[in-house]
């Protein structure tokens, strides 16, 4: 059974929330309708020409890219020119594109996430954090044969994680009344007879991004017409998401020595090194794609080097006045290792459904180097 593209991207706003992105960024559904089936899907960096002509040839109707098809409002459509030439080969080929950016950067399984785990980083922490997910206490009202089925179904949704733990729940018996009236088919109990029912009071905690799904599987679950249930708004703080990540080596190497090993993890034609080349280094910052702007808060982090890309002149000699090693191996080599990243979450995800996740073969750096 195909999928709708209204569900995979619940299943990408799973792994990247779009409250993530940044105020600046266009994200989620580019061009397309929700309600449209999916059997194929793309992955990709950019949507060019070239990615939506592999896109046609593979059977794809629907590209996901992280960088957005469109950065700022677009004035005009002009087929015989860019954008406009690109939005039409989609449109005549039937292919939808949805986007995940900033949000997927700063995802606690995003780029910069996997780009240290790339490079072997341990202890791995987010560099800036930007957002904190807040919680609700889901507390509901179960008869006691069907507390099991409903207490499964809502930590299944989502519910009752508290770290590394799981269906994490507290229940305690009492007695539960209520008076069906005219017109009612309760579960337990007769129209206009008060009924008394041995029930558990069941509470838990929910992630706020996963509370409709939360809500839904405990509706679809409870026995009762009219389930009862209250959500309290808790001060509890999520994990951290953010910009960029930090870890160290299992050891000191030599900065020249680790930018090699940068350049060979990565597949990248060249790196650009700032620092001296013997300095050793151990604690690493890292964020994909371009990111000096986080040169400040990886030397007050303690961090060794950065590893980045899109490095520019002034912005190196400024890593170089504050005597901070810069390793620049692109924007492309650093964000790249999210496609094959994507492509294994949305298999995962959508495996009893009837899709099929490619990555592009088709990108490659807009440069080369001589």
């Amino acid at each position: 059974m195909a999928a709708r593209l209204s569900e995979i991207i619940a299943v990408m706003e799973t792994l990247a929330p779009p409250e993530l992105a940044a105020e600046w960024d266009n994200v989620g559904l580019m061009l397309g309708t929700p309600e449209a089936e999916v059997r194929r899907i793309l992955v990709c960096l950019d949507v060019t020409m070239a990615v939506a002509a592999e896109a046609a040839a593979r059977g794809a109707n629907l590209i996901i890219s992280h960088h957005p098809l469109f950065f700022r409002p677009v004035k005009s459509l002009r087929f015989d020119k860019a954008p406009g030439s690109l939005v039409q080969r989609l449109i005549q080929d039937n292919i939808m594109v949805y986007a995940a950016h900033t949000n997927l950067d700063c995802a606690e399984l995003g780029v910069s996430y996997h780009l240290a785990v790339k490079l072997e980083l341990e202890d791995i922490q987010v560099l800036r954090p930007t957002y904190r997910e807040k919680y609700y206490k889901l507390v509901t009202f179960v008869p006691a044969d069907h507390e099991k089925n409903v207490r499964e179904a809502i930590t299944r949704a989502g519910a009752g994680w508290i770290g590394n733990y799981s269906d994490c729940t507290f229940r305690v018996a009492g007695t539960g009344t209520f008076l069906p009236l005219s017109g009612t088919n309760p579960y337990i109990g007769r129209e206009g007879e008060v009924t008394e029912v041995k029930e558990y009071r069941l509470e838990t905690i929910v992630p706020t991004g996963r509370l409709p799904e939360v809500l839904q599987a405990l509706l679809k679950a409870h026995p009762y017409e009219e389930v009862a249930y209250d959500i309290y708004p808790l001060a509890n703080e999520g994990p951290a998401a953010g910009i960029g990540r930090l870890g160290v080596l299992n050891q000191a190497l030599p900065l020249y020595e680790f930018a090699l090993q940068v350049k060979e993890a990565l597949g990248a034609a060249r790196v650009n090194v700032v620092g001296e080349r013997e300095r050793r280094v151990k604690k690493v910052a890292v964020c994909g794609g371009a990111g000096s702007d986080v040169m400040n808060t990886a030397l007050a982090a303690g961090a060794d080097v950065l590893v980045t890309g899109d490095l520019k002149f002034h912005e190196a000699q400024a890593a170089v006045n504050m005597g901070l090693a810069v390793i620049d191996a692109g924007h492309y080599a650093t964000e790249r290792l999210i496609v094959p990243a994507l492509v294994t979450y949305l298999q995962d995800q959508l495996q009893e459904r009837e899709v099929m996740v490619l990555a592009s073969q088709k990108e490659q750096e807009p440069w080369y180097v001589l």
